[in-house]
């Protein structure tokens, strides 16, 4: 959803530079997983949205959920989101966060679509084909998909590279109804 994509963009961009600034993107990125696991749990979804509780109330209420996971700049987001009213956002925000610092580290996670298994030195060349063609580090994930018939779709964010032999045809039989 586009809205909740740009409410969370100014959180997710300010916890990654104070990630930054502090020199601790892991922690960050391992605790804003933890806040978007646990406010996705139904009963903190309902704490969340109850409007008689006081944002102070909630932001304690997840804190102490969260417990030793947070650091202090981990708890002062939670304050802040709670004040304004965007703690519903937490999971929107760790994702975000996850493409900023794998942008800084130079990495990419690619999905592998593929009719047959792969061996591994069909993964390992892949992984250094696509590797120089992001110009990333790129970590492989091989998922196995019989209709396909042949060949491989790949999938690394908004990118997609469709070889897959039903990928062909789709296209093989749109041109000829054009």
């Amino acid at each position: 959803m586009a809205e909740l994509s740009t409410l969370a963009r100014p959180y997710a961009k300010a916890a990654f530079n104070a990630a930054l600034d502090s020199k601790h993107l892991d922690a960050w990125s391992t605790q804003l997983s933890t806040l978007a696991a646990i406010s996705q749990h139904e009963t903190v979804e309902r704490l969340i949205a109850n409007p008689e509780l006081s944002a102070a109330d909630k932001a304690k209420t997840l804190q102490q959920l969260a417990g030793d996971a947070l650091n202090e700049g981990g708890s002062n987001l939670v304050s802040v989101l709670a004040e304004n009213r965007r703690l519903a956002l937490l999971a929107e925000i760790s994702e975000q966060f996850e493409v900023l610092k794998a942008e800084q580290e130079k990495t990419a996670d690619v999905l592998v679509t593929s009719a047959f298994s792969l061996s591994d030195s069909q993964q390992k060349t892949l992984a250094d084909k696509l590797t120089a063609k992001f110009s990333r580090q790129v970590q492989l994930t091989v998922e196995i998909d019989e209709s396909l018939l042949g060949g491989v779709v790949i999938r690394s964010g908004d990118t997609v590279i469709d070889g897959s032999v039903r990928g062909k045809l789709a296209k093989l039989a749109e041109a000829m109804n054009s």
